[in-house]
């Protein structure tokens, strides 16, 4: 049974794009809606303090623009009015799969170069519109109002210094990282999940270049997949702005360096080389930007026995994945659709047990998908299975086999942009065409 009842005043701590979604999700069932964000928003389209990886390459799957075109009608259009580049994701951009390139083919799965900063803005422009959302920046969630088992508002201080408390039936954590929903459910007597996490030490380079004629040959991008005993990834990809951004990664100790002639060098012996000749072609347009990224994590929310009413966690707070996947804008967009639907189907009634729980179901198949990459690697810490060794062993000659035959490079899209389950890859079809791509 639907529920068509709006309730009172829901609060959002982070103003981000997990924020800023579930913001657009909440204006469905609430009367207002209040995302506060403790950074200031830059008055052009460039990367902000706030957020670090701003300036590094991102990546908006498939499954991710399906999803924004939904809850923002027209939004995949009025990226192209943006002059974002698009193109579909195996006929114009080149995958190279433990050093095999995946053979070309039209996969009708779309994709698109959008720098963070772009995408971000065009999400707030839209939810900032909404009447009965507001977007405060310089103001930061400082704690939660408690009260009889219920989360009953948020302290919040401004930039100001000035403090005030601030009612709220609902309170959404959408602070990354840096959220303190941890602590905050301790200072109430209240269980904090377990967590898993798979260690990578993922080091990572961005740096953007003005784009020239013939480099990438008219395509709008490539991305070299890092590998066991390879250990090193490399992107390249059209942007807004005539620019091109180059993306560096390294993992388990590989870390890239951020001056040209290392640039250069830590490149030259992967298997495509578009990197290589845009970084030794292209003029620069800023400075090379390293990020850190030491494990992906996921809180185990949905074991809880004891869940604090009216809060709920969102985005990297309660589950941030390798950067190399690319997975993280399009996760929110799902949690944000889950949370839309939860709301209209019954309403804020035992919303954080049920919330959790789904949120558990969706981020099962990303995180299986990251993860089982990360594993391959045997010096990555995790727990791995008894049947995992004979499925990577397929799955090295599935890559393999992509590079001859183009359907199999559509289906491994297909699952890297969240559009099919990681087990479509198994199945009888395909695997008798990975069979007989082996023999030839």
């Amino acid at each position: 049974m639907k529920s068509n009842s709006s309730a009172g005043h829901a609060v959002v701590v982070g103003g981000s794009v997990a924020g800023l979604l579930a913001a657009r999700a909440l204006s469905t069932s609430f009367h207002q809606v209040t995302v506060f964000e403790r950074d200031t928003f830059p008055a052009h389209t460039v990367a902000r303090r706030g957020v670090p990886q701003g300036r590094q390459v991102h990546a908006l799957l498939t499954r991710g623009a399906v999803g924004l075109d939904g809850l923002f009608p027209g939004f995949v259009d009025a990226m192209t009015a943006a002059g974002v580049p698009s193109g579909d994701g195996q006929a114009d951009f080149s995958w190279f799969l433990d050093g095999h390139r995946m053979a070309g083919a039209t996969s009708g799965l779309r994709g698109f170069g959008v720098s963070r900063p772009q995408i971000e803005e065009m999400i707030r422009d839209r939810v900032g519109a909404l009447p009965n959302v507001t977007v405060v920046a310089g103001a930061q969630v400082d704690g939660l109002l408690v009260d009889d088992g219920r989360v009953a508002g948020a302290r919040v201080r401004r930039h100001t210094g000035a403090e005030e408390s601030v009612a709220a039936d609902l309170v959404v954590d959408a602070a990354g990282r840096g959220s303190r929903a941890l602590a905050w459910l301790r200072e109430f007597g209240y269980p904090v999940p377990e967590h898993t996490a798979v260690r990578t030490n993922v080091v990572y380079v961005t740096r953007h270049y003005k784009q020239e004629p013939g480099l990438l040959d008219g395509r709008l991008g490539t991305t070299v997949v890092p590998y066991p005993g390879q250990p090193r990834a490399a992107v390249v990809v059209r942007q807004e702005g005539d620019r091109f951004a180059v993306l560096l990664a390294g993992l388990l100790g590989e870390e890239p360096p951020t001056d040209d002639a290392g640039m250069i060098d830590f490149v030259s012996g992967l298997a495509g080389q578009d990197a290589a000749d845009v970084l030794r072609s292209a003029v620069p347009v800023d400075e090379a930007v390293k990020m850190r990224y030491p494990e992906s994590t996921l809180n185990h929310f949905d074991r809880l026995d004891r869940h604090l009413g009216g809060f709920l966690v969102v985005g990297d707070a309660l589950c941030s994945f390798n950067p190399i996947y690319g997975q993280g804008m399009t996760v929110a967009v799902m949690e944000a659709e889950l949370l839309q639907s939860l709301l209209q189907e019954h309403g804020t009634q035992n919303l954080a047990p049920r919330f959790f729980a789904s949120a558990a179901a969706l981020l099962a198949e990303p995180w299986s998908l990251a993860t089982g990459g990360d594993l391959r690697f045997p010096e990555v810490e995790g727990e791995r299975g008894p049947q995992d060794a004979e499925i990577n062993g397929y799955l090295d000659q599935f890559r393999a086999a992509a590079a001859v035959d183009p359907a199999l490079g559509t289906a491994f899209l297909k699952v890297a942009n969240l559009m099919a389950p990681v087990t479509s890859l198994l199945s009888p079809e395909l695997m008798e065409r990975v069979q007989r791509a082996g023999a030839q």
